[in-house]
């Protein structure tokens, strides 16, 4: 392929099927390379989108895939603001003639500036953020995988592996279990012990400690 034009009759008709499967809010837009940069749309659906029309240019970042500062200029499922701030989540791929030289694009912009602002709604209604959730519960089908989970869990809590903890932390580890209830599992013991490396004697030791820091900090 030499130029947009020899594949054009396919390229409409990609655009027919993106159009009518995207429906009225996806700008879809075919840019000739090898035009003046001015006017290189040569087809556009849904030009409300964006304002832009047959004869239209392209954007800022298609001139830097133009000038080389972007070598790779395919971009998929980024998100834009308008001027008008409204918000669009679009698509740019870059099309090459037979020796590597770009010479076509074709960029799918879908304004989901609504679909924000039901998101947003949607967030009030359930006073709901997964990324701000208190707890995670966790669902296993045998309960020394909850221990594991747990084990797993005190040791990102303390950031560096049983082995090479020390006192203070393997101290801060058995906290973690015994807030968790990791000892309420039936010989639990004998695998906390075994994962951090001590006796039974100095895991009991240190849960005394835990103990008594905790009955003092309730008497203060």
């Amino acid at each position: 392929m030499k130029d947009i034009k020899q594949e054009k009759e396919f390229l409409i008709q990609l655009m027919d099927m993106l159009e009518q499967q995207m429906g009225p809010h996806t700008e879809i837009v075919l840019h000739d390379l090898k035009k003046d940069y001015a006017t290189t749309i040569v087809d556009i659906r849904n030009g409300h989108v964006t304002g832009r029309k047959v004869g239209g240019t392209g954007s800022n970042l298609g001139l830097e895939v133009l000038q080389g500062t972007v070598k790779d200029g395919n971009r998929f499922n980024y998100v834009t603001r308008l001027k008008d701030n409204r918000m669009l989540r679009s698509s740019s791929l870059y099309i090459k003639d037979d020796d590597g030289n770009l010479i076509g694009c074709l960029c799918v912009n879908t304004d989901i500036t609504e679909s924000i602002k039901l998101e947003n709604y949607l967030k009030e209604i359930n006073q709901y953020d997964i990324n701000s959730a208190d707890k995670q519960e966790i669902f296993v089908t045998e309960v020394n995988q909850l221990l594991e989970y747990l084990l797993q869990e005190g040791q990102k809590l303390v950031g560096k592996p049983a082995c090479v903890m020390n006192r203070e932390e393997k101290l801060q580890f058995l906290k973690y279990l015994n807030d968790k209830g990791a000892f309420l599992i039936t010989k639990s013991g004998e695998r906390i012990q075994s994962f951090l490396g001590i006796s039974k004697y100095t895991m009991y030791t240190y849960l005394d400690i835990i103990k008594k820091e905790e009955a003092g900090s309730k008497t203060k």
